[in-house]
């Protein structure tokens, strides 16, 4: 193809894609026209509120002129994928009671669904009441108006580990997540995300700064995709998850896989080329590619380009990078 008419075909699929963003900008979801009251008055209370769901897919809607086709191509099909709203279902169906020698507490065993998604997405979290109480008590902090009719379950002086309280609060528990669930400016905050993945990312952070690779990794796999889920309007927010599963991957000797979520990483910072993890993210996948007898030139020219536009500063190696996150 010859340069005009690659100059065309780009054209012609920005157009074909302003059309599309124009038209599902325009004509409001059914799920967005049904948003409880609650959420709605939001809009009218709040002075800065976020944007909505589709607003902000269109907002990120600023591919570089310098990318190739297939990378514009790639780009816009991520932005079609988070421009698609997910649903998500909470269930608690179990409890367990921990004991330990000065302390004693029921863990609430939380299975997060999206719906119309079979068994295999589902992920699975486990909570106490402190946790949950915290979560209330940071919630109150920003969003006071909007849980002013909410109800938290109250502590009791005793009897907190029959199986009537418990099973009280595991029905409590469930409506208030998705209640909270309910209010866009709630579960899009950090606060409701980090109450859902903090732990679990905690616990990942800490295997791989100990070296448990396998560990990290199994736990970051686990986490991954309910991260992905709950920060749809935002992908970069997963790219320090990504990386640090093709740390996990790279080290553990399995380069194809970690070029694989590599891959993933980058498709979401092709527009964000001053984050931090850009760079780092690219030598690791020049070297990734070289021994995978991928082309790595392309690679190489980005880092080159991103080189000549940037000071000459101190930058971290991937892995320097992922083992300063969630560090408590």
């Amino acid at each position: 193809m010859d340069q005009d008419s690659h100059c065309t075909a780009e054209r012609e699929l920005l157009e074909a894609v302003s059309r599309i963003t124009t038209s599902s900008t325009t004509s409001p979801s059914d799920e967005e026209e049904n948003e409880p009251k609650a959420e709605i008055s939001c809009q009218v209370r709040r002075e800065n509120p976020e944007k909505d769901d589709t607003q902000d897919c269109s907002a990120t809607l600023s591919p570089n002129s310098s990318m190739t086709t297939k990378e514009l191509q790639e780009y816009w099909r991520n932005e079609k994928r988070q421009c698609k709203q997910i649903k998500l279902l909470f269930e608690i169906p179990s409890t367990r009671i921990v004991e330990h020698h000065l302390s004693k507490y029921v863990m609430y065993k939380i299975i997060i669904l999206q719906t119309g998604s079979f068994d295999s997405n589902k992920s699975v979290i486990e909570r106490r009441y402190s946790d949950f109480e915290k979560l209330h008590r940071n919630l109150l902090e920003e969003f006071s108006e909007e849980l002013e009719d909410v109800t938290f379950p109250k502590k009791t002086l005793t009897g907190n580990f029959t199986e009537e309280i418990i099973n009280e609060r595991k029905l409590a528990f469930k409506d208030y997540l998705r209640l909270l669930y309910s209010m866009k400016y709630i579960r899009r905050s950090k606060k409701f995300i980090d109450f859902l993945t903090r732990p679990e990312l905690q616990e990942a952070y800490g295997c791989l700064r100990g070296g448990q690779y396998t560990k990290a990794l199994e736990i970051l796999l686990e986490v991954i995709g309910l991260q992905e889920r709950l920060t749809r309007g935002n992908p970069v927010a997963i790219v320090p998850t990504l990386c640090a599963i093709v740390v996990c991957h790279k080290d553990l000797e399995n380069p194809a896989s970690a070029f694989e979520y590599g891959e993933k990483a980058l498709s979401r910072l092709c527009v964000h080329t001053s984050h931090r993890y850009y760079m780092p993210l690219l030598e690791t996948m020049i070297t990734l590619a070289y021994e995978l007898g991928k082309d790595f030139l392309s690679l190489q020219e980005k880092l080159e380009e991103w080189k000549t536009k940037k000071d000459p500063i101190r930058v971290f190696t991937l892995k320097e990078l992922a083992v300063r996150e969630y560090v408590r």
